[in-house]
């Protein structure tokens, strides 16, 4: 079983979503590999619960299409082929964009936000993986979500879920993921001046990392 950087979970409740949420992460960041097989028990000694709630989210990533049942010995992680990458990036930026724009001409309540791309942040100059993603997550959905549409936010939330982003580790190690990080600040800055263009061509630049510079060394994605 390859190597995991899992988060010791709090005693907050839900344990369930807490677990699938950080094994999302761990999936977008590419610390869990397409292809290998993961035991709910090893999986449980590594967030320190029993196996019944990470059983349970791995079923709940089973229904997501995130990750396949292997009778009598665990999970494995779907494979996403280099054309469905790009695709589901393609399909984000049609959603996100034009989204992010309308927000931008109507931006009530985008400041509330700022602790938001602030926690982004620091978990870039923390250099920690599955931080980032996850307040990355939160931030971007909701931000979309203040344009109103919550099947929207769902949709896009789905995409998300079965992104790659593996170059993102390789980043942090050499501190070069912090550009990206503030980022979040400047596309907040430019959405709330009510600056719709502006907000779109960040947000389109942005997403482009997503089969750029965060996806790894061997692939670009085009302007």
């Amino acid at each position: 079983m390859s190597e995991l950087n899992l988060p010791q979970l709090g005693a907050r409740p839900n344990v369930r979503e807490q677990i699938a949420q950080a094994l999302r992460a761990s999936l977008v960041a590419g610390e869990m590999r397409p292809g290998v097989v993961y035991s709910a028990p090893a999986l449980a000694e590594r967030f320190g619960v029993s196996p019944t709630p990470v059983r349970e989210a791995m079923l709940d990533l089973v229904k997501e299409g995130l990750v396949s049942v292997v009778r009598n010995k665990g999970f494995r992680v779907t494979e996403l082929s280099d054309r469905d990458l790009d695709d589901i990036t393609e399909i984000r930026a049609l959603i996100e964009v034009p989204t992010v724009g309308r927000v931008a001409a109507s931006p009530a309540g985008v400041e509330k936000l700022r602790p938001l791309a602030e926690a982004i942040v620091d978990a870039a100059e923390r250099r920690d993986i599955l931080a980032y993603i996850e307040a990355d997550q939160t931030f971007h959905l909701e931000l979309l979500a203040l344009a109103g549409n919550a099947q929207l936010v769902d949709v896009v939330k789905e995409l998300r879920h079965r992104s790659r982003l593996y170059g993102v580790p390789k980043l942090a190690e050499r501190g070069e993921l912090l550009p990206s990080a503030r980022e979040h600040l400047d596309l907040l800055d430019v959405v709330a001046r009510g600056d719709a263009e502006g907000a779109e061509a960040l947000m389109r630049h942005h997403l482009r990392h997503v089969r750029g510079i965060w996806a790894g060394p061997a692939k670009t994605m085009g302007d």
